[in-house]
């Protein structure tokens, strides 16, 4: 009864947060139309829409004004410029490939089957804008779901876990997952790749943690969970079950893992390069083809917007650290009460927490749990552990 009410519970939670998402969204929308209706927008990019170097734009005979479509296009600004210029014409400039493909792919798919009938209406160029807007505004309020389903997983809390979903919605960096950018598809599969985790499908979880390195490159980073699971499940296996044999599977499993997480980012490098540098005699090629790593990334974040370690720490940047003081302020106090709070824990990475602190997260830690459901049944408990991975 006490499951079934919690349960209740947890689904109209859901459906308010629901709410709270679309109307978060909406809001968002209406302020970006009102100030760009008042002020004259800062980046100019949008009117720069030259013919794609290699095919030509599909043209279609307009039925209705061009109010709407001009409306649409003139909101495509600093990175969404790149995003849509990729769905429409491809990987062109080099520059473009800073850009990972997740994002475009959606926008492709949208724009050619839900919204293709509104392509001789508006144009294509238009449609692909209302799609870019559909994909991150969708994505963000299964981002806000997830979110809400880890909280109450970690937090064992329903009040506190939508309390904060609620401030996810209306977070200061709102505009970004309204507006035809990654960061929106990125939080949904790294926030619902640990969503998966935690409860005990890490496969499915490493797929999601592989399509956040899809939509941004630091989606990579996403092996530390799979990193720290094995790191947990090794040492059950070592020296609590004292089975050698079982604790390399569980090595092997994981870097498995992590290599599928990063596989996509990698893919995409070699794609870059193939296009790039293949064919190409070596007095020819970029400068980063010739490197020991042909790393294409790093070299277009460093050459063409001046990224790199360290290099934003700059007087001039000023401003921009003091806009963002508030949150860091926060992230750094929350991590210091949590460290304070529980020194042997944060500096023993969870190896010393307790029972109960080890069944919030039970599936994430156990070594039972990393067998699926369906092969649960077995008695050989290290073939069963071959068999999920």
């Amino acid at each position: 009864m006490a499951k079934a009410l919690e349960s209740n519970s947890k689904s109209r939670k859901e459906t308010i947060l629901i709410k709270y998402a679309i109307f978060s969204r909406l809001l968002v929308l209406f302020l970006t139309i009102l100030w760009r209706s008042l002020l004259q927008p800062y980046d100019t990019s949008a009117a720069l829409n030259p013919p794609c170097l290699y095919h030509k734009e599909d043209s279609f005979p307009f039925l209705v004004a061009n109010a709407a479509s001009r409306s649409l296009e003139n909101s495509v600004v600093w990175d969404s410029v790149y995003f849509l210029r990729i769905t429409e014409c491809g990987y062109e400039y080099e520059q473009t490939y800073a850009f990972l493909p997740l994002l475009p792919f959606f926008i492709s798919l949208l724009s050619r089957t839900v919204f293709a009938p509104l392509v001789p209406l508006i144009g294509l160029r238009a449609v692909m804008v209302l799609s870019g807007f559909t994909v991150s505004n969708l994505a963000f309020i299964f981002a806000a779901i997830y979110l809400f389903r880890v909280s109450v997983i970690i937090l064992k809390d329903t009040e506190a876990s939508f309390r904060a979903s609620i401030i996810f919605c209306f977070n200061p960096a709102s505009i970004f997952y309204s507006s035809i950018y990654s960061e929106s598809l990125y939080a949904l599969f790294s926030i619902g790749g640990v969503y998966h985790l935690l409860s005990g499908t890490s496969n499915v979880g490493v797929l999601w943690f592989a399509l956040s390195g899809c939509a941004r490159s630091n989606g990579i980073l996403n092996a530390g969970y799979i990193c720290f699971q094995t790191m947990h499940r090794a040492y059950e296996a070592l020296y609590q079950k004292r089975r050698a044999y079982l604790a390399m599977q569980v090595f092997i499993a994981g870097f498995l893992r992590c290599i599928c997480i990063c596989l996509p980012f990698v893919a995409f490098q070699a794609y870059g390069y193939y296009n790039i540098c293949h064919g190409h005699t070596r007095d020819e090629v970029r400068p980063w083809c010739k490197g020991r790593i042909p790393l294409l990334y790093n070299f277009i974040q460093s050459h063409y917007w001046g990224v790199g370690f360290l290099k934003y720490f700059q007087f001039k940047q000023l401003p921009n650290f003091l806009l963002a003081s508030p949150i860091l302020s926060l992230a750094v106090c929350s991590i210091m009460s949590y460290m304070k709070s529980r020194p042997e824990l944060f500096i023993s990475l969870g190896f010393q927490a307790t029972e109960k602190e080890k069944r919030s997260a039970a599936r994430l830690y156990s070594l039972k749990d990393a067998v699926e459901p369906s092969v649960k049944t077995s008695t050989n408990e290290g073939i069963s552990f071959i068999v999920v991975i």
